[in-house]
This record gives structure tokens, sequence and C-alpha cells, in this order.
């Protein structure tokens, strides 16, 4: 027989789950897409421009992120800086410079870095034209405060 204190345990533990589930809601997590080119607007910037795909979580990322930047000649897209999370910089077109590891370094078409956690990196447009790079970073989970 169900005793009046088995029912309040039941109750307790409905109030729980109910509480945890209200507190801490499911984010909506990227599923499989494809996202064309021409389809994401490149937004003017001081330093070129920047097309944004996406930063939205991902089954197993607290945040998934990328953004194509296109700098003018000469031009950085912000000073030196570091973060927690890493990256991964994919040039597209043009001739940059990378600062890995304390140094500048060249890189041009199809050249790939990674910047590690917590490193101080930076980019710049060392070419005559235009230089286009891919941006992919991402937090893994527990790496953004709630």
């Amino acid at each position: 027989m169900i005793t009046r204190r088995d029912w309040g345990f039941v109750l307790l533990t409905i109030i729980g789950t109910l509480t945890i589930v209200v507190a801490y809601p499911q984010k909506s997590v990227m599923k499989s897409a494809l996202f064309d080119w021409e389809a994401v607007p490149a937004k003017g910037t001081d330093v070129g421009a920047l097309r944004q795909f996406f930063r939205t979580p991902t089954t197993t990322l607290d945040e998934l992120e990328l953004h194509v930047t296109t700098l003018k000649p000469g031009l950085s897209s912000h000073p030196p800086h570091q973060h927690p999370n890493e990256e991964l910089v994919i040039v597209k077109e043009g001739t940059v410079e990378a600062l890995v590891n304390g140094e500048w370094k060249r890189a041009g078409a199809g050249s790939v870095i990674f910047n590690a956690s917590n490193e101080v990196h930076a980019i710049r447009n060392v070419g005559t034209g235009p230089a286009t790079y891919h941006v992919i970073n991402w937090h893994s989970p527990g790496m953004l405060k709630k």
C-alpha cells in the first residue's frame, strides 16, 4: 500500500525534476546544414568586410562559430589578443602574416593557422589586394559561463 510518505516523495521528485527542466532549458543545437556563400551577406567594416555564417551550440559543443573576414591591404582585423577557445584560420585568398608563437609568419591561399588556447595571435594583410580568410572557433562544454 502507498503511504502518505511515498506520495510526498513522488511529489518532491516531480517538483525537483520540473525545477531542473525549467531552470536549465535545453538549447536548440545546429543540425546538418549547407550555407551558400552568396546567401550570407558581407557587411562592410572599417578594415574590410565580414560574413557571419553561424554562431550556435552543436550536439558536442557549447558554441561553434564560423565567420569570414576580408581585410583591405595593409590592415589588421584587430590588435594581437588571446582567448581561452581555440580557433582555425583558413586563408581563402591573398597574403597574410599571422602572429604565431611570438613570430610573424607569411601565409597564402590554402594555408591553415591554428591558434591555441590563451596564446597571443593576430593576422594582417601584407598583400597588394584583399585577403580573405575563414575563422572557425569553438567553445568546448563548460567554457561558456551560463
